[in-house]
């Protein structure tokens, strides 16, 4: 007997405490929610049940000062950046107070430690010339112009230093449309680095830097163009990605009757450095025709049979417009719409351009280009 109401008290127990808890959970969230429908919010009850219940969003907001993280980003390659100025050589042949060059301040970067300064040319005067460079730490340098490479316009000064703080380049293939970048530039009188937060455009693969219609086979082709605010301010400054590390540098033509920007990207830049510091800018190899960039879309409009190639080519038609007179070209027998799909095999691309696989070569070299004349495939070796 005992035992029965004991079960019967126990059962009640966990019954009440099931029905308490089940009353907690329709009282605070339950019974609130229906109040709030269409079907039961007319019932009295059901809306006192919820008058007492206070709902407490907690909103916390974070603020990122994205200015600062640029100041840091860019604090890697602050130190490699130099102010440049060039100012008149009075002692020069044939200079004089009324010929003479305005003083002009430009940006470059230390790209070695033992003082070889990277610029664009149009950032400096190159005629009639003395140059003084100032680092980071503010130590102020003579410098001489030792070379322009002819294929990016990239100028060479060396100053007398050592353990100079040198720009990291980056694999610029990795870089696509939309990525974020900073521009860094100092062209001021006094050493004051400028920035530039933007966004990486576009890659233009047919974007030569010969600035015509047409494509020189002795200019770079391939740029990246980048959405920065006051690019003219920072012709010759690097442009860095979010690592740090040099994607390209700023660079301008005239094109069109207006100042076209671009910017350079870092493995063409390399290239030319290798050039630069074996003392080769001088040895660029020249093949002289002008030509036409293939792509998928011009050859259907054209109806070629080929989607890639240089197609050498003049819009009057004449021979002497495209290939250009005693050049290795003339001298090679090419002609007037030969498309140059091939050099040494190396096919030509949008990514890999024919002024890109020249300039894996030197002045004097001898390559092999397959040509498709008139429908048929040739080879033909030039002398470069």
């Amino acid at each position: 007997m005992t035992k029965k109401i004991t079960k019967k008290i126990i059962f009640i127990l966990v019954l009440m405490v099931f029905g308490g808890f089940g009353g907690v959970i329709a009282d605070r969230y339950f019974f609130p929610y229906l109040s709030t429908t269409k079907l039961f919010s007319k019932y009295e009850f059901l809306k006192k049940g919820s008058e007492d219940i206070t709902i407490i969003n907690r909103t916390e907001q974070i603020t990122v000062k994205e200015e600062t993280s640029i100041s840091k980003i860019a604090n890697q390659v602050s130190s490699s950046v130099v102010n440049i100025v060039s100012y008149a050589d009075n002692g020069a042949k044939g200079t004089s107070a009324k010929n003479a060059v305005a003083s002009k301040n430009g940006t470059g970067v230390v790209v070695t430690g033992d003082g070889i300064v990277m610029t664009y040319a149009s950032a400096i005067n190159l005629v009639d010339s003395k140059y003084q460079v100032m680092t980071y730490n503010g130590a102020v340098y003579e410098a001489s112009l030792f070379g322009v490479d002819s294929f990016s316009n990239l100028a060479f000064l060396s100053i007398n230093a050592d353990n100079l703080s040198s720009a990291s380049f980056a694999d610029s293939d990795n870089i696509r449309g939309g990525e974020k970048v900073i521009a860094v530039a100092n062209s001021f009188g006094s050493y004051t680095n400028r920035y530039a937060a933007g966004l990486i455009s576009d890659f233009n693969p047919e974007y030569n830097l010969a600035g015509f219609g047409l494509s020189s086979s002795e200019k770079l082709e391939g740029v990246y163009e980048a959405d920065l605010n006051f690019q003219k301010y920072f012709i010759g400054g690097s442009v860095i990605d979010y690592t740090g590390q040099i994607v390209g540098m700023v660079g301008a033509i005239e094109k069109n009757n207006m100042q076209s920007f671009f910017l350079i990207p870092s493995n063409k830049i390399k290239l030319v450095i290798e050039r630069a510091i074996k003392k080769e800018l001088g040895m660029n190899p020249t093949l002289g025709i002008y030509y036409v960039p293939l792509s998928k879309i011009y050859a259907l409009q054209n109806n070629l049979g080929v989607e890639a190639g240089a197609l050498i080519y003049s819009a009057s038609g004449q021979q002497g417009l495209a290939v250009i007179t005693n050049s290795p070209a003339q001298a090679a027998g090419l002609k007037l719409n030969d498309i140059i799909t091939a050099v040494n095999d190396q096919k030509i691309t949008l990514e890999k351009s024919l002024p890109d696989l020249l300039y894996l070569h030197k002045k004097g070299e001898k390559i092999d280009l397959t040509i498709l004349r008139d429908g048929m495939e040739i080879m033909i070796t030039v002398k470069l």
